[in-house]
């Protein structure tokens, strides 16, 4: 009761009533009789107390609640914040429940990106230390009086392709980080298929014109999905780069898309060796490598590819062909999966 009284903001309400209740009081008695001042001491008296006594009832409600928000603010333990009356400051304790809730969540968030953000480092770290160190040694070759222009023109050519392969590296882990934290957001715009593959086989078209690879393709006329142009063009295009790859010098890709009231499929098949049976279960894992895969092959390119493609309601699937190759099958479906 002394803390209630110590309140300015009470102590200042009091001494207005006292003297409302002694002004009332003593006009009373000058007008009517001693016994109505008593009376009317009786009932603001009454009145008073009943007031202090609601108020107690409210600083008690406020100092528990109080208390709960320093043990939120502290983090010692979960907070208890559901009230367990109506009024105005159920109201207030349900409100600071709900942002409770909210900033615990975001907490959680963000402890969650700080995670992802700290092994996309490790793995790039991991990653870039093998060309670093084919750097490191090539740079030393170079320092060499006894090289040839030619031998030099190679190893500053080796370098450049060493830099090319970082940069791609650190660009599509730091793709997959942003992914696995789900600060992207997608596009949900119509991506027809025809302008998709136009999109993915252009910057491979060099490489195919090297391998003398011959790419067909058939797709159904306005063969479209509602999906993110851009990020699937990375997810196809990672696909394709993988069929090229893997297929000999003189082979050919069939691409072939359809649609219908349920999904959009596009299949992206090599005549190439195959892939072993044991490895197609682990060809979307991170940092795979098959055992016939190139050194140059990091295994993140598939994993970022299906990534993409099930952020856009849709699947990813590889099998072998008869007589020879690998076929990619890819859906976007146009409901829940």
């Amino acid at each position: 009761m002394m803390q209630i009284i110590r309140n300015p903001e009470i102590k200042k309400m009091m001494l207005i009533y006292m003297t409302f209740t002694f002004i009332v009081s003593l006009t009373a008695f000058v007008v009517f009789s001693p016994v109505v001042m008593y009376y009317i001491l009786f009932v603001c008296f009454g009145a008073l107390a009943l007031f202090l006594i609601h108020t107690k009832h409210r600083y008690e409600d406020i100092s528990n609640l109080s208390y709960e928000m320093d043990k939120i603010l502290h983090a010692s333990e979960s907070a208890y914040l559901v009230p367990n009356q109506e009024g105005e400051l159920a109201i207030l304790t349900n409100q600071i429940a709900k942002m409770t809730i909210r900033l615990q969540e975001q907490s959680e968030q963000l402890q969650k990106e700080k995670g992802i953000l700290s092994d996309a480092i490790a793995n790039i770290s991991h990653q870039i230390r093998t060309p670093l160190t084919s750097i490191r040694m090539t740079i030393h070759r170079l320092m060499k009086d006894s090289l040839t222009g030619e031998q030099r023109n190679e190893c500053v050519c080796e370098i450049n392709s060493m830099l090319s392969r970082i940069e791609w590296l650190i660009t599509a882990l730091l793709k997959i980080a942003r992914l696995e934290s789900g600060i992207v957001v997608f596009d949900n715009k119509k991506v027809a298929v025809n302008e998709l593959l136009e999109m993915s086989l252009a910057p491979l078209e060099i490489m195919m014109e090297v391998k003398e690879i011959h790419a067909d393709i058939q797709v159904e006329q306005d063969a479209a999905f509602i999906g993110d142009l851009a990020w699937t063009n990375e997810a196809v295009s990672n696909i394709l780069k993988n069929c090229i790859e893997h297929t000999s010098q003189g082979g050919a890709l069939k691409i072939r898309a359809i649609e219908n009231s349920l999904y959009t499929k596009i299949t992206i098949a090599d005549n190439g060796t195959g892939i072993p049976e044991k490895e197609l279960p682990h060809l979307f894992e991170r940092f795979y490598k098959g055992e016939n895969s190139s050194a140059q092959n990091i295994g993140i390119g598939l994993a970022l590819s299906r990534m993409i493609i099930k952020k856009e309601n849709g699947t990813i699937k590889v099998q072998n062909v008869i007589p020879h190759g690998t076929e990619f099958s890819i859906t976007f479906y146009k409901g829940a999966v």
